[in-house]
């Protein structure tokens, strides 16, 4: 895809309501400092759109970005190591659970794992938590250039029994040095939001 415009045009905080947009949404989901920031700048070739930051938890409000005015990347709050209370937690976990139970216009939820360790219980708290809500997550392995590439296969391996994929279930290895698995990602992202643009077409 080509980038022509982004937008960040909706920050949702604990109290806020929701938009209704009636575009693709396309979630970003993962622990603190996995490089769910970068990630999203990597794919929107921006430097600082998304804030990156060496401080977990910096993101604590559901920020929604308009992408061409075509479709919406939302990044969600990071989990794990946030340097917050264990009630705020609660409330941004209350906070996504609405977002994945409300939105009608989710189609993909993408769920960054780093592809250095093996997914955390964190991790596969989330993960089987966006299965119980319905979607089968995209999964993102993130600092690939962080690894020799004769370990990749065998990194892909520890991701996919750590958190018990479902068979079938996309793994793709992403850098945001080289670059690599960023042309992987928008041919998903851009596959399922072309079907949503065809089917509202034929309702």
């Amino acid at each position: 895809m080509i980038i022509k415009s982004v937008e960040l045009e909706t920050v949702c905080g604990i109290t806020s309501k929701l938009p209704e947009n009636d575009k693709s949404e396309f979630a970003f989901a993962g622990k603190s400092n996995v490089g769910k920031s970068s990630l999203i700048n990597g794919l929107l070739n921006r430097k600082n759109l998304a804030r990156t930051s060496q401080k977990p938890g910096k993101t604590q409000t559901i920020n929604f970005y308009n992408i061409n005015d075509e479709l919406y990347f939302v990044d969600l709050p990071g989990y794990g190591y946030a340097q917050v209370s264990e009630s705020v937690k609660a409330k941004w976990g209350k906070m996504v659970e609405n977002y994945l139970k409300k939105s009608e216009c989710l189609k993909e939820v993408l769920l960054l794992i780093d592809i250095r360790h093996d997914p955390s219980k964190n991790d596969k708290d989330m993960y089987d938590w966006i299965v119980y809500n319905g979607y089968n997550p995209i999964i993102i392995a993130t600092k690939a250039d962080k690894i020799k590439r004769s370990q990749l296969q065998k990194q892909i391996k520890a991701i996919k029994e750590g958190l018990k994929v479902k068979p079938g279930t996309k793994i793709i290895p992403f850098s945001a040095v080289t670059k690599q698995g960023r042309d992987e990602i928008w041919d998903i992202i851009e596959g399922a939001n072309d079907n949503e643009i065809l089917e509202s077409e034929n309702r």
